[in-house]
């Protein structure tokens, strides 16, 4: 059989939605913050209720108008809309299967859980930083939101107040003390 008729990767293709988001560890759940869902709900149905509906009137008055085979409205707009449709069905997949954690409900305020806002700094104490540990699908490192599955988030989980803990960053091991720990 040609290959071009065999589905070669097992992978879920809504996976292919996201190159930027890892998958989950098999097993675990899709934890979110209540704002990363709402984010991703919102999103959800932007697509749903304006750009796709939009996107489906552009291509049928392209189609209308004769040769497909040379009409760039029609042939971007059938490329965007499977992009479309992919992220639709990409998000309904992550949404059902959220465990949405308000952070500011946890009742071990003490130590470090999903969805806490942590100070640290590194052994020597130069280099303060906050992070909140997040959902894969919510974090964005340069506003200091962390995955819940990334190596800081894992080595600073249950941590208290005063310790020390190591990680394996790009740099090396590193040693960094938890300074403050929030929950918002």
């Amino acid at each position: 059989m040609n290959k071009a008729f065999v589905k070669e990767s097992d992978q879920d293709e809504d996976d292919e939605s996201a190159p930027g988001v890892p998958s989950l560890p098999p097993g675990t759940r899709n934890y979110m913050t209540r704002n990363g869902f709402e984010r991703l709900k919102a999103e959800l149905d932007e697509l749903v209720r304006d750009e796709r509906p939009k996107l489906v009137e552009t291509v049928r008055w392209a189609a209308s108008n004769g040769d497909r085979s040379e009409n760039g409205d029609y042939i971007y707009g059938k490329k965007r809309l499977r992009e479309i449709d992919r992220r639709i069905r990409f998000l309904i997949k992550r949404l059902e299967g959220a465990t949405v954690v308000t952070p500011s409900e946890q009742e071990n305020t003490e130590q470090v859980f999903f969805g806490a806002t942590v100070t640290v700094c590194d052994v020597d104490g130069d280099d303060e930083q906050t992070y909140q540990i997040v959902g894969v699908d919510e974090a964005n490192a340069s506003e200091g939101r962390i995955s819940w599955i990334a190596p800081l988030s894992r080595a600073l989980l249950k941590a208290r107040e005063g310790d020390v803990v190591r990680f394996a960053s790009p740099a090396g091991i590193r040693e960094i003390e938890v300074v403050e720990i929030r929950y918002e």
